[in-house]
């Protein structure tokens, strides 16, 4: 398993209690710092190696969505809107203590593309560019349904039975159908990283599938899609275009797990985007 001795993990503040966060890079660093906002039910843990990637040359921070990873839970699902006030929060509170001032570079993955969108529409002043990766865009009835299910999933029960389940197919999709480059302990990894919220496994995703996407529109700060060849390729460069100022990069060689297989790359190619002004 490898390890990143240069990433250290902190607390900050938000409305709903205490954030985690993981941050490495060099403090004086004259490049953007970048924030790094993580898809459900995962947290900044699947961001580790891209950290140690892309912090080489500027500071960079990786929250946990509040409910996941280590971050307080809010007291319900406070929907994609709610959760980027907390980042906001956040943000607010680490200029306070004098650890991130100016403005801001982001990137999202899956769920963190919309929670890196709200973000940036409710802090122009502090977002000057975003990359997204994976916009879960699905059409309207499909989103309904995942909705439906999302909303009505069953609690734990004495039996454990739905909670089994849940683990079952967590696993299957985590180790059992991963990219073969990612070592098994690295999976199992993967796996208890997103195993660890099953009281709230939900709540992000009733976020994802109630959210109206025509909010994209709002996003005026220069973008970036870097999508690989997913099941949301298609979907993520329609939602693209729906971006006033959006450019679209494919990286049609990779598929999952890109973070394990190819944090260097995509490191490379968030500097490119950043730094290009």
């Amino acid at each position: 398993m490898p390890t990143y001795p240069s990433i250290t993990r902190a607390y900050t503040r938000c409305r709903h209690g205490q954030m985690h966060y993981r941050v490495a890079g060099p403090a004086d660093a004259a490049k953007v710092p970048v924030l790094l906002l993580h898809q459900n039910p995962s947290s900044g843990y699947e961001y580790e190696a891209l950290i140690d990637a892309l912090a080489s040359d500027r500071r960079v921070f990786a929250f946990d969505t509040p409910g996941y990873g280590m971050s307080d839970a809010p007291p319900s699902p406070p929907g994609m809107a709610g959760y980027a006030a907390d980042f906001s929060d956040a943000l607010d509170a680490l200029e306070v203590d004098g650890l991130l001032a100016g403005p801001i570079d982001l990137y999202g993955f899956h769920t963190g593309t919309l929670l890196c969108s709200e973000l940036a529409i409710a802090r122009p002043d502090r977002v000057r560019r975003l990359v997204l990766t994976g916009i879960p865009m699905f059409p309207a009835d499909v989103s309904a349904k995942k909705l439906d299910e999302a909303l009505n999933y069953p609690a734990p029960e004495e039996s454990g039975e739905s909670t089994l389940t849940l683990l079952r197919n967590l696993w299957n999709y985590v180790v059992t159908s991963r990219d073969p480059a990612v070592p098994l302990q690295k999976a199992v990894f993967n796996f208890a990283d997103k195993a660890r919220v099953l009281d709230r496994f939900t709540w992000a995703y009733q976020g994802v599938w109630s959210w109206d996407y025509s909010r994209l529109g709002l996003v005026a700060q220069p973008a970036l899609l870097l999508q690989p060849a997913e099941d949301l390729l298609e979907m993520s460069k329609a939602a693209a275009a729906l971006m006033p100022h959006c450019s679209i990069v494919e990286m049609l060689d990779l598929d999952r797990d890109i973070f394990d297989v190819a944090p260097e790359r995509i490191a490379n190619d968030l500097r490119s985007f950043f730094d290009h002004a």
